[in-house]
Parts: structure tokens; sequence; C-alpha cells
């Protein structure tokens, strides 16, 4: 395939103005964008007060109003989109769930979903884990693989996308810790793929501790080169010329980062 222009979104969410959130991140895509990534819980804001606000704010996928602005906007501008949300959701029994995902929206109307797996601190009060596990898509000519923050502590996730073939990581968040950037360049290196990170800005104070976020949305090449980066304060966009080709796994003549993996020898 030939090389594609990717954004990395980074936002400044209003908490609960579903509308207004969805409305400034889609003006922040480039025109010539053929995939942008939106940050984590971008059309909520994150800090919710409880589980009852966080069902009240999510919606169904891809049935929800920002799931529809999101279809049609990729419709309209040939674009696939990545966007983090609140998907509400029914169990076998009908009971309501809800879990941090991302959601991708294809030009054609297609669309797919990821549900995090990996929850961090309060999270793990407001939404269900998620129970699909990491799987890959097909978008832009090649195979996504979608992470959602935290997961990238966790170097399962990333290689477990890598060994499903992806080329290229999608990954919405919300970051307030200092050390993902950086590590996204290892996860990057140890898996020769192309990594989009897509980080808000801005302070939520509504429950527990104040929450200050990072910025530095950032692409990442499969040889750890940083192609794009945000700042740490400002809402705007990373983009970046990407050839998701380019993602050869050879270390040297004889050494490949996939195929000279031994897993009998890891506890896993």
């Amino acid at each position: 395939m030939s090389a594609l222009t990717a954004a990395a979104i980074q936002t400044a969410p209003i908490f609960g103005d579903v509308s207004g959130n969805v409305a400034r991140a889609l003006a922040r895509v480039p025109a010539d964008c053929r995939l942008a990534v939106l940050p984590e819980l971008c059309t909520t804001g994150y800090q919710f007060a409880s589980r009852d606000e966080a069902i009240a704010l999510a919606e169904p996928v891809p049935a929800g109003p920002a799931c529809q602005a999101f279809r049609d906007f990729a419709a309209r501008r040939d674009t696939t989109l990545v966007a983090g949300l609140a998907e509400l959701a029914r169990d076998a029994d009908g009971r309501e769930r809800v879990f941090n995902s991302a959601a991708l929206f294809r030009p054609d109307g297609t669309w797919a979903v990821y549900r995090k797996v990996h929850l961090f601190l309060d999270e793990k009060d407001l939404f269900a884990p998620g129970d699909r596990g990491f799987p890959v898509f097909p978008a832009c000519g090649t195979t996504v693989g979608l992470m959602i923050c935290f997961d990238w502590l966790f170097p399962e996730a990333a290689r477990t996308l890598a060994l499903a073939g992806a080329t290229l990581l999608c990954h919405p968040a919300n970051l307030v810790l200092p050390h993902c950037p950086e590590a996204m360049i290892t996860r990057c290196l140890e898996n020769r793929v192309f990594a989009v990170t897509a980080n808000r800005v801005g302070v939520e104070h509504r429950a527990r501790e104040e929450l200050r976020f990072i910025g530095l949305s950032q692409i990442v090449s499969p040889r750890g080169e940083r192609l794009a980066c945000c700042d740490g304060v400002a809402e705007g966009a990373a983009v970046a010329l990407i050839d998701p080709d380019a993602t050869d796994k050879q270390i040297t003549p004889r050494n490949d980062v996939l195929a000279d993996r031994r897993p009998q020898a890891y506890r896993l």
C-alpha cells in the first residue's frame, strides 16, 4: 500500500459536553488525513463521579450520537477515525454495562470496537474490564491494533497485536503519568510497528484527586523515531506521513523480532 497521513489529535474535553467535545475534536483533524486518532473518553471527559454518571453519559456503539457524528465525518472526509468513548452495552441478561472503549470508523460506514483491558485507578469502580481481548482490524489498507492508555504498561498488549499482524497501533489515551511517551518508543522497537498515541491536556478535579493530563501526543516509527509530537499544554495535532509496509521485523540478517521468540522458555 502507499504511505498515508496519520494524525494524533490532542484535545481538552469539557466534562459532559459531548456534542461540543466531538465538534472541537473533529475540527482539529487535518484536511488531508487518512487516519486520525482521538483521545480516550474524548466525547465525555474523564473523571466520572460515579458509575451511574458514566452510564448516563455513555452511548451504544455505533448507534449513539457521538458515534454517528464520527461515522458521518469519516464518510465525508474519506478518513478513518479512532476515538475513545464510554460505551453502553447490555449483557446476555439485559443488565447495563459500561466500557472504556475505542471505536474505529471507516469511510465506507463499517466500524469496529475495542474495550479497554487494563483499567487504571478509579476506572475499576466505573467500567467493566474489556471482554474481547486484543483483536486486530483491517483499516487504511493495513492491519490496525487498538490499545487504550494504561495498556501501554503491559508489553503483552502490543506484542499480542503485533503477533496478530498489526503494523499500526492506535492508542487513545488520558495520560497522567510521565512514562508512556518514552515507553511507546520501546513498544514500537520491540514489535517493529508504528504507534499513534493521542492524549489529552487540561485538568479535571470532579472526584477525589485532581488529575493533570500530560499531552505529548505522538507518532512513533518501527525504529523508535518520534515522527511528530505535540507539546504538553495545548490542543493540537501531531501529523506524520507513515508507510505501514515499512515494518520489517528484521533486526540483523540473522535476527527477527518475532521469529526469534522462544515461547517454550517463557513463563507467561
